[in-house]
């Protein structure tokens, strides 16, 4: 045998084993990626055959299916189920048929997407509801026929407002405030709703026009429609307290946010009870919230108009006193929110305050709020001299009802605290920039807790620092109408079991206030060392 041929036979073994190794290697890496994705979607389809419409069809199955299968033992699991919408007549079922045979982006029927809980054999009342009314939108025929989703029109639940809120062929007939939505004949239904927010006020509501919201099932003997809008509609009240800054904004402009804010601007506001001077005043706002000219639902009626809707709210989200809470808002919005939202439609430059020793040399302003006829602050000259004294730039203004919204929150927005007596003049507070201090003067008669609802909790949602100042009985007027052992001073809260009026008459309206300055000295300091560069 040559040395040459036996080299050559040696290197070709090498090559075939190295290429036997390269296979191999290949070979595993296929099965180890196989393993891995059939054990990670023991549901999934290797090899797919069907066709785009059916592909999409089966991939949504599985996912309504799923509710109907008990949980693995000691599994906790999360569904996805596709709520769809209730099937109506021919032209919605063949838009949801010429949905299907779209893309997966533009499956418009696709409304809402529920995340459902099941824990180790269990099913929530939650997770039968869904799968009920998954099974009744897909046209199930095994599911039981008062499996239908026929939620309420309207929820009376809350304790401050009755609100509904519907969707489908709305028609409004404004010659007799009402809605009326077109139904399946079982689902028929009426209500009558004062949309605004101060339930239980019988002198407020009374001032606010009723609304009935009714379900019908006969559609030829609806209202018919002079109008139809593409956007949906928010009615409500303007009745009421309104004309009174702190119920303008607690009653009707941040509910009215907290409902609308949702819609981009893409919704129609109607309106009852209209003044057409608190148009003019908070035009600016509502022109932010809404790109459609409201609707006067009385001039409405007067022309016989029907204008009807794809969607509905009657009344308004309304939560505390001034405040949004994140976690009853449907869209997740809080009161800084709101503030921020005023700070831009009315071009509010500010959203820091000055702060002490950062260079600019400017001293902090302080705005008092001075009434003009009841709870006036009699002393009010050596207020703004100890205010001085202590560090600040100090700016008297007396808040009218007349007064434009835009030249208002500037004023304020230019201050960096607030001073005032309990009123609705403290409202203002919610044009100051966050950071900024309040400074809320309460008087005499066991009105704190009153005063921090109203003014103190809010300031705080706000992200204001806040500070509560409760007068003395040397401070009050009351102690030159009353004798010293009068129950006005030794139980002044035992007096509000005599009512609201009561209180309002004797305790709000019923005394003026002299600062005793060297007690209230500390309070000032207080606001500006708030104020300190941080």
């Amino acid at each position: 045998m040559k040395p040459g041929g036996s080299s050559g036979r040696l290197h070709a073994l090498r090559f075939e084993s190295q290429r036997f190794r390269l296979l191999t290697i290949v070979v595993g890496c296929f099965l180890i990626s196989l393993t891995f994705l059939l054990s990670s979607r023991p549901d999934a389809t290797v090899f797919s055959t069907l066709n785009p419409r059916e592909s999409l069809e089966d991939a949504r199955m599985p996912a309504m299916k799923m509710l109907h299968r008990s949980s693995s033992a000691g599994l906790t699991r999360d569904f996805h189920v596709d709520i769809l919408p209730q099937q109506g007549d021919r032209d919605t079922h063949a838009h949801l048929q010429q949905s299907v045979d779209q893309t997966a982006e533009k499956t418009e029927w696709v409304k809402d997407t529920v995340i459902i809980q099941e824990v180790a054999g269990e099913r929530s009342e939650e997770a039968e509801e869904a799968a009920e009314r998954v099974a009744a939108d897909s046209g199930d025929e095994a599911a039981p026929a008062d499996s239908v989703d026929r939620r309420p029109l309207c929820d009376f639940s809350d304790f401050r407002t009755d609100i509904c809120d519907f969707s489908g062929d709305v028609r409004m007939a404004a010659n007799t405030s009402e809605f009326v939505v077109v139904v399946d004949p079982a689902a028929v239904a009426s209500h009558k709703v004062r949309p605004y927010p101060r339930k239980g006020d019988a002198t407020c509501m009374g001032r606010v026009t009723e609304i009935t919201v009714r379900a019908t099932g006969d559609a030829a003997g609806a209202p018919r429609c002079t109008r139809a809008h593409g956007v949906p509609a928010v009615a409500f009240s303007i009745g009421g307290y309104t004309g009174n800054i702190f119920h303008d904004f607690s009653d009707v402009i941040v509910p009215l946010y907290n409902t609308v804010q949702r819609y981009r601007g893409g919704v129609q506001l109607v309106m009852a009870n209209v003044a057409s001077w608190w148009l003019v005043k908070y035009d600016k706002l509502l022109r932010e919230l809404s790109r459609h000219a409201p609707i006067d639902l009385a001039k409405a009626g007067a022309a016989g108009e029907v204008h009807c809707f794809p969607h509905a709210v009657v009344s308004l989200r309304a939560h505390r006193e001034l405040i949004i809470e994140r976690e009853r808002s449907l869209d997740g919005l809080a009161t800084p929110d709101f503030t921020r939202f005023l700070r831009r439609a009315l071009s509010l430059p500010r959203d820091a305050p000055t702060r002490l020793g950062d260079g600019t040399g400017r001293r902090p302003r302080l705005l008092v709020i001075s009434r003009g006829r009841t709870r006036l602050l009699l002393n009010l000259d050596a207020v703004v001299r100890a205010a001085e004294e202590v560090g600040f730039e100090v700016v008297v203004n007396e808040s009218d009802v007349g007064n434009s919204i835009e030249q208002v929150g500037k004023l304020i927005n230019s201050c960096d605290a607030l001073l005032g007596v309990h009123g609705a003049g403290l409202t203002n507070m919610m044009f100051l920039p966050p950071g900024a201090t309040m400074v809320q003067v309460v008087p005499w008669g066991g009105l704190q807790w009153i005063a921090r609802m109203d003014y103190g909790e809010p300031a705080a949602a706000m992200g204001l620092n806040y500070i509560q100042y409760e007068i003395a009985v040397a401070e009050s007027s009351l102690k030159d109408k009353y004798p010293a052992g009068d129950e006005i001073f030794t139980n002044p809260t035992g007096l509000h079991k005599r009512g609201f009026a009561f209180m309002k008459q004797t305790l709000m309206d019923g005394q003026d206030i002299t600062i005793d300055v060297t007690r209230f000295r500390p309070v000032l300091q207080q606001a500006l060392h708030n104020l300190a560069a941080k």
